[in-house]
């Protein structure tokens, strides 16, 4: 089993569920990231609106203004993979501009009609996360008949989508969606039939780092900082059955965690 690489999570938002507000200048969010880097990420993931649940849409203007310092900031001190979270074409046209090198959309490119032509003009890694309704309604109720099957066939679909605009086959990446439109039971039938996705021959990230889903699971977990144990458990599941990247906001515990499964599973190198 190959160990997945970790991107660590940099909000730039005031409300994002977990950290919403802890990052509050560019300088912040700067430094943070290069921690994060100092503890194993291999990618960082720049975000400027929040996506949870019941959260509401950030004018282009705003967000172009919490994450271009950043991205810019974070290049100029690190030279790995910089990932942009949104889902405005026109936002990571100028984070690409600044030297991001992946466009994370939770729309799956769909969110406005040109995003596929211009994830393909941009020539970067795509993440196509499924979502089912919009953040401000997503959660209200949820309804899937097979919600495994469902979830592979429209990120298929939009995998379909942005190879007709022209985005190259390999940069495409798949995300089930955690905890975007889906109970419970949906989140855990994800996470166990994960290889389904693998399946398809897209390589696939997946984020689960302190969802609601754990506290569901813990009702001692109602704070978000308290589902360290949970967001382990969900990233060990996930590279298990072949998850390429993890999102997460622990990196150095996650790190660890795969670190030691690797060596359980004799790839990590590790002579015993």
């Amino acid at each position: 089993m190959r160990r997945p690489r970790v991107m660590g999570i940099v909000n730039v938002t005031p409300d994002s569920f977990s950290d919403g507000g802890r990052l509050a200048t560019a300088e912040a969010a700067i430094a943070h990231g290069l921690r994060l880097v100092e503890q194993g990420a291999d990618i960082l993931d720049v975000g400027g609106e929040s996506t949870r649940p019941g959260a509401d849409p950030v004018a282009e203007a705003e967000e172009l203004t919490r994450v271009m310092p950043v991205i810019a900031g974070l290049r100029a001190r690190w030279d790995g993979p910089i990932s942009i979270d949104t889902i405005k074409p026109a936002v990571a046209r100028a984070a690409v501009g600044a030297g991001a090198t992946m466009w994370n959309d939770v729309s799956a490119l769909g969110a406005y009609a040109e995003s596929p032509a211009v994830a393909a003009e941009l020539g970067c890694d795509v993440v196509l996360m499924h979502m089912q309704g919009e953040p401000r309604t997503m959660q209200a109720d949820p309804r899937y008949g097979d919600v495994v099957s469902e979830v592979r066939d429209a990120l298929m679909v939009r995998a379909q989508v942005a190879l007709e605009a022209g985005v190259e086959r390999e940069r495409i990446w798949l995300d089930p969606g955690i905890g975007f439109g889906k109970t419970l039971a949906h989140n855990l039938a994800l996470t166990a039939n994960l290889q389904t996705l693998v399946e398809t021959g897209f390589p696939v990230l997946f984020g689960a780092s302190r969802k609601r889903m754990i506290q569901a699971v813990d009702a001692s977990a109602s704070d978000p900082l308290d589902r360290l144990g949970g967001s382990l458990a969900l990233a060990l599941a996930a590279a298990r059955q072949g998850a390429s990247i993890i999102r997460v906001h622990d990196v150095r515990e996650t790190v660890q965690a795969l670190k030691v499964q690797a060596s359980l599973s004799g790839e990590s190198g590790v002579t015993l």
